[in-house]
């Protein structure tokens, strides 16, 4: 069985710390923890690994955040890797910070990365974790805070809230998506 792990973010030291490349630094824990690294091809940096079994891509667009699924479809075609195979790391506002939720489908929820996978793959049904950065903004500061970093109070719990999430992601793969969500999602 082969796995498509998609972590959004944008490329860039200016954005390796924000809100927004949560899905990147999910991905890099992943490959860390997989003794594996990020190699630059197409459309993305790739890192392969096996877990229990399974074959593992992880891969983090290099296209920016609003065409990431230009690099989705151009993976997923080149592994051969059904859509319901693909799971998108992926950072949401509608969730409070510390929530994580793995979904089966969903709607984009006005973000643009997602908005672009969807048109690519012609489809809103794909898996993807959704990790809650709250929305701890005034009106008209939402793409400020996005792009904005952690604070040192949100720090306290980042590392944890990446582990975890990459602890679904390897769930996902090896036990399915349902018993996932039925383990992790509260």
């Amino acid at each position: 069985m082969k796995y498509l792990i998609v972590g959004l973010g944008n490329i860039g030291p200016e954005y390796a710390k924000t809100r927004h490349n949560i899905g990147f630094m999910v991905a890099d824990y992943l490959a860390k923890k997989h003794d594996t690294s990020f190699e630059m091809d197409r459309l993305a940096y790739v890192a392969d690994f096996k877990h229990k079994g399974r074959s593992i891509t992880v891969i983090k667009p290099t296209t920016y955040m609003n065409l990431s699924g230009k690099a989705v479809k151009y993976w997923a075609n080149q592994l051969k890797i059904k859509t319901e195979n693909i799971l998108v790391i992926v950072d949401d506002l509608a969730i409070p910070y510390t929530s994580l939720r793995m979904r089966g489908k969903g709607g984009a929820a006005g973000h643009n990365g997602l908005k672009d996978i969807e048109a690519q793959l012609q489809t809103a049904a794909y898996p993807r974790l959704r990790f809650g950065i709250g929305d701890n903004y005034s009106k008209g500061k939402q793409v400020d805070f996005v792009l904005g970093e952690f604070t040192e109070d949100e720090k306290i719990d980042l590392d944890g809230l990446i582990e975890k999430s990459a602890d679904m992601c390897l769930s996902f793969a090896s036990i399915g998506l349902s018993r996932t969500m039925t383990q992790y999602n509260k």
